[in-house]
């Protein structure tokens, strides 16, 4: 046991159920024990495991200005934190309550140095100051790891929203059709094209429209990925067709300058696939 962590890691070791106790107080105090999103019985679980994961890195590692926490001896701290903040992120708890849960973990151990080191000023002053400097690095490391957790999930979720958002519906034989309501982005409009030529090449299809009677506005990088897309639609064999540009969208296109050179456009979606019928030469009447 290094001799500079001896000190934290005895009183960790001998007033483990103290510590524990007062630290479940001072979170409640601090008002970052939701017992709302996270039930007292698992509180108290993941404040236990922690406590001897850090107890045993104490043991086994140095506090003092030689704390590094790259340490191996480390590693089971990190992997207690990463647990923690997996579980409240899909719970909602925010950054500030995540760091606090984590920092509320000072004083319990301030007053258990306090009584450790009655008559020795020095290094109770030492000592606080090393234990400030080690919980404040951990807390740091559990509010980045619930960010990226809570990015992660946005990201996830932007994704799955996005491609609902693109569905491709196949509507007849060889043609298919993507309707879009609302903001159409950059982003989306790439979605719209990846959908699209994969929906092209599963259903074989020859007509594909795109239907955008639900969309507000078009800036002009939309309209390019627009062209972008009818273009690959027949770089794929098939031909693509527009239909439901507004009168809006129509005069927002003529005042960016866009041109929309060879693609077929339809007041609407009815005007649209009656093309595609016509084109694939099919009869609809009895």
């Amino acid at each position: 046991m290094p001799s500079e962590s001896a000190s934290l890691s005895s009183i960790l070791s001998s007033d483990f159920e103290k510590i524990l106790a007062s630290w479940l107080k001072a979170q409640a105090r601090e008002g970052v024990k939701r017992t709302d999103l996270v039930s007292a019985k698992e509180t108290e679980k993941q404040s236990r495991d922690f406590l001897i994961a850090f107890g045993r890195a104490t043991r086994d590692a140095p506090t003092d200005d030689k704390f590094d926490f790259a340490n191996p001896s480390w590693d089971p701290v990190r992997e207690a934190l990463e647990e923690i903040t997996e579980s409240r992120t899909q719970r909602g708890v925010s950054p500030t309550e995540m760091g606090w849960f984590i920092a509320s973990i000072k004083l319990p151990l301030f007053e258990q140095m306090r009584v450790a080191f009655a008559e020795n000023n020095a290094r109770l002053l030492e000592n606080v100051w090393n234990t400030t400097r080690v919980v404040d690095q951990l807390a740091l490391h559990a509010v980045e790891s619930l960010v990226q957790k809570r990015e992660a999930i946005i990201e996830r979720q932007r994704a799955e929203m996005t491609e609902v958002s693109a569905p491709v519906v196949k509507i007849w034989d060889r043609i298919v059709t993507v309707p879009l309501i609302g903001t159409l982005d950059s982003f989306r409009a790439q979605t719209v094209m990846e959908n699209l030529l994969d929906a092209i090449v599963q259903w074989e299809a020859e007509i594909a429209i795109i239907d955008i009677t639900g969309v507000s506005t078009v800036d002009t990088l939309v309209a390019q990925h627009l062209l972008k897309t009818a273009a690959a639609v027949k770089l794929m064999g098939a031909e693509c067709v527009i239909c439901g540009i507004s009168p809006k969208i129509a005069q927002t296109i003529v005042n960016l300058g866009v041109d929309l050179p060879n693609v077929t456009t339809r007041i609407d979606l009815q005007s649209g696939l009656a093309y595609a019928f016509e084109r694939l030469g099919v009869t609809t009447k009895g």
